[in-house]
C-alpha cells in the first residue's frame, strides 16, 4: 500500500494547515516596511551580498523596482552598496549591521509569537510537533532548494 492510500489527502491538509500558519504569521508581523522590503533583508541576510538583478529575480519584481527598494533600505542604513572584489565593474547589495539586527529581531518576534501559541497546546499536541520537527525541517530545506532553483 503506497503513501497516499494509507493517507488521502494528508499532503494536501497538511499544505493547508502550514500555509495557513505562513499567512497568518506575514499578516501578525510590523507593518513598519513592505512584505518585499523584509524578504530581500531576509535573502541578504541567508544568502549574503547579492547584485540587484539576482535580488529582483529571487524576489519576483522588476530589476527597477528593486533599485528603488534597495535606495530606500540604504537611506534607511537597513543595506549598503559595495564592489564586488571579483569584478570591479559589479556592484554588491549588502546588509549593514542595523539590516541583520532588524532580520533578526524580527524573525525572532515570529518565533516568539509561535511559541506562545504552542505553549496553549495539550502535551500530546506539542509532542506530535516534535516528532514532526525532522519532517518540517526537511520540507524547510525542500522548499529552500525549490527557491533556488535548479543547480547548473
Amino acid at each position: 500500500m503506497s503513501r497516499q492510500d494509507a493517507t488521502p489527502g494528508a499532503s494536501t491538509a497538511i499544505g493547508s494547515a502550514l500555509y495557513g500558519l505562513a499567512t497568518s504569521a506575514v499578516r501578525r508581523l510590523p507593518r513598519d516596511m513592505s512584505i518585499t522590503s523584509a524578504a530581500t533583508l531576509a535573502t541578504l541576510h541567508r544568502t549574503g551580498p547579492r547584485r540587484i538583478t539576482d535580488l529582483a529575480v529571487s524576489e519576483g519584481v522588476t530589476q527597477p523596482a528593486m533599485t528603488v527598494l534597495v535606495r530606500v533600505m540604504e537611506e534607511s542604513g537597513l543595506v549598503e552598496r559595495r564592489g564586488d572584489p571579483s569584478d570591479r565593474r559589479v556592484t554588491l547589495v549588502c546588509l549593514t549591521e542595523a539590516g541583520a539586527s532588524y532580520v533578526q529581531t524580527r524573525r525572532q518576534a515570529g518565533v516568539d509569537a509561535f511559541a506562545r501559541l504552542i505553549d496553549e497546546l495539550a502535551d500530546d499536541e506539542v509532542d506530535a510537533l516534535v516528532a514532526a520537527l525532522p519532517a518540517l525541517a526537511h520540507l524547510a530545506e525542500l522548499e529552500s532548494q525549490d527557491r533556488e532553483g535548479p543547480k547548473p
